[in-house]
């Protein structure tokens, strides 16, 4: 159980006890609680329940993200291979951007990009639909960065097969339920998961606990 599971939890808890102090006793005008402590108990449960609603919701979260784009490489001619074309190499970039690629019109895999800043863990990054969007040869997807200002990262593009996408996926999903993001080494990558496109990048701004 995630820590703002834990917090919705209490909050709802105290809420019951907040009801309990209304009731009063059967043939008599007490109280199962009084009220002078169940008035301030419900309200504290009440604002525990908002802080994980506002807090815990990924979609509303991201709906608040202030999301910018790099520089734009300029694809002249027939896409043969899968590449990023924002940002560009040894560009230095927001916290939040949104990287952008083509593809083959052949192509039917998933793309995935994974970042790997200097602690040589490596972050797939995903929106809602945990795969990067494609659509007419185009993809995309919002990556977030995390360390201090000027700090290297590699950005990583990945192509990869079901089992892999899955792995990728849950992976995300185990890290958001835990409230945890500890990456992966690279011997955790999946075999599935080919790399194709390989960039590195510069934090413009300290991004120390923006997420």
């Amino acid at each position: 159980m995630s820590t703002k599971e834990i917090i919705l939890l209490i909050g709802i808890i105290l809420i019951i006890i907040a009801i309990l102090s209304s009731i009063k006793r059967k043939n008599s005008e007490a109280r199962l609680l009084s009220t002078k402590v169940g008035v301030p108990i419900g309200i504290l449960g009440v604002l525990m329940v908002m802080y994980t609603s506002y807090s815990g919701s990924g979609y509303s979260h991201n709906q608040l993200e202030q999301i910018s784009s790099g520089n734009k490489l300029k694809i002249e001619g027939p896409v043969n291979t899968i590449k990023v074309i924002s940002p560009i190499d040894q560009d230095s970039v927001d916290c939040r951007i949104l990287t952008m690629g083509v593809y083959p019109e052949s192509h039917n895999k998933d793309i995935w990009v994974i970042i790997r800043p200097t602690d040589d863990r490596y972050y797939p990054q995903s929106d809602h639909t945990n795969t990067s969007y494609k659509r007419d040869g185009e993809w995309q997807v919002v990556t977030r960065f995390g360390g201090d200002k000027g700090e290297a990262y590699g950005l990583i593009i990945y192509e990869a097969d079901s089992v892999a996408s899955s792995f990728f996926s849950s992976t995300i999903e185990k890290w958001k339920e835990a409230d945890d993001y500890p990456g992966l080494k690279l011997e955790e990558l999946p075999t599935g998961a080919k790399e194709v496109d390989r960039i590195k990048i510069y934090t413009r701004k300290n991004c120390r606990g923006v997420f």
